[in-house]
């Protein structure tokens, strides 16, 4: 297998452990206290001006899975009374809940609030009911307004902006603890300087080789982008990331000696074969250029940064425009579009995710539309992000080969073509 591994990747080992070790401390403790969140259009930034420390339920699932330990608990959920085609996520979550498990070996505490976000998906708000339950935490459910055209109404922005203030108080009753302003500013800014730092990195992928691959790697910096965004730490890994990734293209270093294609991917990826699927497009020296689940918690490469100036609707505006999931198709498409014409694609790959119909529902479409009208190659393959029983290597990795085949024999036509 063909992938990267530098200074990088240790440190993010290392952040991360430190945040399952919080989470365990709080668990024993009692402190400090902690606040289970959404990924997609989180507001991090008000937890870090309580000194609250986040738990992701979905960085929890995705973690078992990609250690092959998510059967078990998704069995578990199945046998509560989850059903088969419900989210996998939700079911390896709950599951794991249920039997006291953790990715970390450590323990998770009792949350003081269930704060969701909800944001574009029903789910996840049946989810987050549940983790409440399970917990017996109090829950607070945001209600975030879909979308409806290019940029929410001020009318939105003051309706998300009021309830968010409303969180600050329910925080302050549960806990006990004072609101600071001048450190929700501060989580703010760091915010701001770690998307503009994201933003860099990614853009690095346009370079010809890409230094970065813009969905294994980026999935590899996901978790201090959610857990450390609005913190000091944060700033410091993705300053470090960003100079050791420039170092490298300064180079003329790419993911892979020689790059063949240049591909975007479209979903998340299957977790319990992740090592798998990456080898997939490493024995074509495929690297992927961009992806639009790494824009699942923010979309920061278009521009939009947080603003400390003004804190509670720049976390307003995240919430409602500038995270994927709340975004309609028809927003999907024209991002896809772009990351082919201007990070200079050769292809489309869509991941279909069996248990996710948010995130699936429309690809069929999207294929036709990729195909036809903008007359890009994209290859539909179908498994699922946390449940191994949906993954059937040999067939997927067929399909992603005839891809590839197709993609050789067409640029190989284009440049008979330029030499005639």
């Amino acid at each position: 297998m063909t992938e990267y591994r530098g200074e990088i990747h240790r440190r993010q080992k290392e952040l991360m452990q430190r945040w399952y070790a919080r989470l365990d401390e709080s668990a024993r403790t009692g402190w400090p206290p902690a606040i289970c969140l959404m990924i997609s259009g989180n507001c991090v930034e008000l937890l870090e001006a309580f000194g609250i420390v986040p738990i992701y339920p979905e960085v929890n699932a995705l973690q078992l899975a990609i250690r092959h330990q998510s059967l078990e608990p998704i069995l578990a959920a199945e046998e509560l009374g989850y059903a088969t085609d419900n989210c996998a996520y939700v079911k390896a979550d709950i599951g794991a809940y249920l039997m006291g498990v953790t990715p970390s070996g450590g323990r998770l505490p009792r949350p003081a609030l269930v704060l969701c976000n909800f944001v574009g998906c029903n789910t996840y708000l049946k989810w987050f009911e549940h983790v409440a339950a399970f917990m017996d935490a109090p829950l607070y459910v945001l209600d975030i307004p879909f979308l409806r055209r290019e940029e929410p109404s001020p009318d939105d922005v003051a309706y998300v902006v009021a309830q968010l203030k409303e969180v600050v108080q329910r925080i302050e009753t549960i806990t006990g603890l004072r609101f600071d302003p001048d450190r929700f500013r501060d989580a703010v800014r760091c915010s701001q300087r770690v998307e503009e730092l994201w933003s860099r990195i990614k853009h690095l992928a346009r370079r010809e080789p890409s230094p970065f691959d813009a969905y294994f790697d980026a999935i590899t910096l996901m978790g201090p982008l959610y857990v450390y965004r609005a913190t000091p730490e944060g700033v410091a890994f993705f300053e470090r990331a960003l100079a050791e990734l420039e170092a490298k293209a300064a180079r003329g270093e790419g993911v892979y000696d020689r790059e063949h294609f240049r591909v975007v991917v479209e979903g998340p990826p299957p977790y319990p074969y992740f090592r798998a699927f990456r080898d997939m497009f490493a024995r074509w020296r495929a690297t992927v250029v961009a992806s639009t689940y790494s824009t699942v918690g923010g979309i920061w490469e278009f521009g939009f940064r947080h603003d400390p100036d003004r804190p509670f609707e720049s976390v307003a505006l995240h919430m409602l425009a500038h995270n994927l999931t709340n975004r309609n198709y028809l927003q999907r498409y024209d991002q896809i579009r772009r990351y082919v014409r201007e990070w200079n694609a050769d292809g489309v790959i869509i991941h279909f995710v069996k248990s996710c119909r948010l995130f699936s529902a429309g690809q069929g479409d999207m294929r036709d539309y990729l195909t036809k009208v903008l007359g890009v190659p994209t290859l539909y393959i179908e498994s699922d992000l946390e449940d191994p029983r949906y993954f059937a290597e040999a067939q997927i990795r067929n399909r992603v080969d005839a891809f590839f085949e197709a993609l050789e024999r067409h640029k190989s036509a284009a440049q008979r073509m330029i030499t005639v």
